[in-house]
């Protein structure tokens, strides 16, 4: 499958994330026209790249040219557009995802409820068009698994809409909680508040190196050109020929006084926010009381929200968690013409089965069971 290896020691943001990613060989055209899907208004916003250097190292230099600078959104507002967008649907779960993780980063630093949260720098054109081109573009390299580099912490000062902030940010410090941080670049800001969202929601088993077969790099210059590193992020695209391990949290709790339609919600929601799985095992608790125990597997990133997620929806008093290392088989995704379309199978080296998100919509558009769905896909009939 094909892996992405970020090297952003020297700092991440959104724009640099693109920037990278096309260097990689993402046509421009192709990111224009996916993101003309989202429904903005055409003259709202321009793109362009040119060729740069810093600290003599080129560069791809990725800008978004905003034309109406007056455009703040609510986070609803920005979920509800990619939502009915005509992206596709793993383009738009996993942009709503990074969005998700921003949202909840602001509304804590600012104590608002997350839909309430509204974006100014954040919600602006460019960073919606740096989250979702982000992800785009690696729809288009066919990333299957995301890894990155520690990331500065950077010093100093910014001016926001929000007033004069330290570096970083409170909701840039508030989204590098359980990841990797240095202190060897010097001031200014080296990781945004979208930098730190598009890793903290797509990256294994942060300041991790993988093993790899390496394809290509591609280098994402940042705005400024400071003089203790190179301003620009180095994107590494290779192939993991035997799948890998990776580090993960297998979190649980015994329930005996929530409803068996809060539970299903709360299953629903984990998975929603980046849960890797989810599973509910039925037992007797003390007093004679029937209960369930909720269980839950997820990046040690996302330990620390996930739980709290868990508490809150449920009322229970606490969690408790393990620490494990679990292999995971190298896996692709496939397009394939079937006799009900354009069908995903996921492939690995011991089977192939189609994705059950597609049967489903097939199963409820052509008004068949999905079972029969699936079985007809693993005959392989002819379209």
């Amino acid at each position: 499958m094909n892996i992405l290896y970020l090297d952003c020691q020297s700092g991440i943001s959104g724009d640099m994330a693109v920037g990278a990613l096309l260097d990689l060989g993402v046509p421009l055209e192709l990111l224009r026209a996916e993101l003309t899907k989202l429904g903005l208004s055409s003259d709202s916003y321009a793109l362009s790249t040119h060729r740069t250097e810093r600290q003599h190292v080129a560069a791809l230099k990725f800008d978004v040219q905003v034309n109406d600078h007056h455009t703040h959104r609510h986070y609803a507002g920005i979920d509800a557009m990619i939502a009915g967008s005509a992206l596709a649907d793993p383009v738009k779960e996993t942009s709503r995802r990074i969005f998700r993780r921003l949202a909840e980063a602001e509304a804590k630093v600012h104590g608002v409820a997350v839909e309430d949260v509204h974006f100014h720098e954040v919600g602006a054109v460019d960073s919606i068009v740096d989250i979702v081109g982000t992800v785009i573009c690696l729809e288009y390299l066919g990333v299957e698994a995301v890894y990155a580099a520690a990331l500065p912490l950077g010093s100093g000062f910014i001016e926001t809409a929000h007033g004069r902030l330290p570096v970083p940010a409170p909701a840039t410090a508030e989204l590098l909680r359980g990841m990797p941080v240095h202190g060897g670049c010097g001031e200014g800001e080296r990781v945004t508040p979208t930098g730190a969202a598009i890793l903290v929601a797509l990256a294994t088993s942060p300041g991790t190196r993988p093993d790899m077969t390496l394809l290509r790099v591609g280098n994402g210059a940042g705005g400024k050109d400071f003089s203790d590193c190179p301003n620009i992020l180095r994107a590494f695209l290779g192939t993991d020929s035997g799948g890998g391990t990776e580090e993960a949290r297998e979190v649980s709790c015994n329930l005996d006084d929530v409803t068996a339609e809060v539970i299903g919600y709360v299953q629903e929601l984990l998975l929603e926010r980046g849960a890797l799985d989810v599973w509910l095992v039925p037992v007797q608790m003390k007093k004679g009381r029937p209960g369930v125990v909720l269980t839950f597997l997820c990046l040690p990133t996302d330990l620390e929200r996930l739980a709290a997620l868990v508490m809150s929806e449920t009322g229970t008093l606490g969690v408790r968690y393990t620490s494990l290392r679990r292999i995971v088989q190298s896996r692709r995704i496939e397009e394939r013409d079937t006799q009900f379309g354009r069908v995903r199978f996921k492939v690995s080296e011991f089977g192939e089965k189609p994705e059950y998100e597609d049967c489903r919509r097939i199963a409820r558009e052509r008004g068949i069971p999905c079972r029969v769905v699936m079985q007809r896909l693993l005959r392989k009939e002819e379209p």
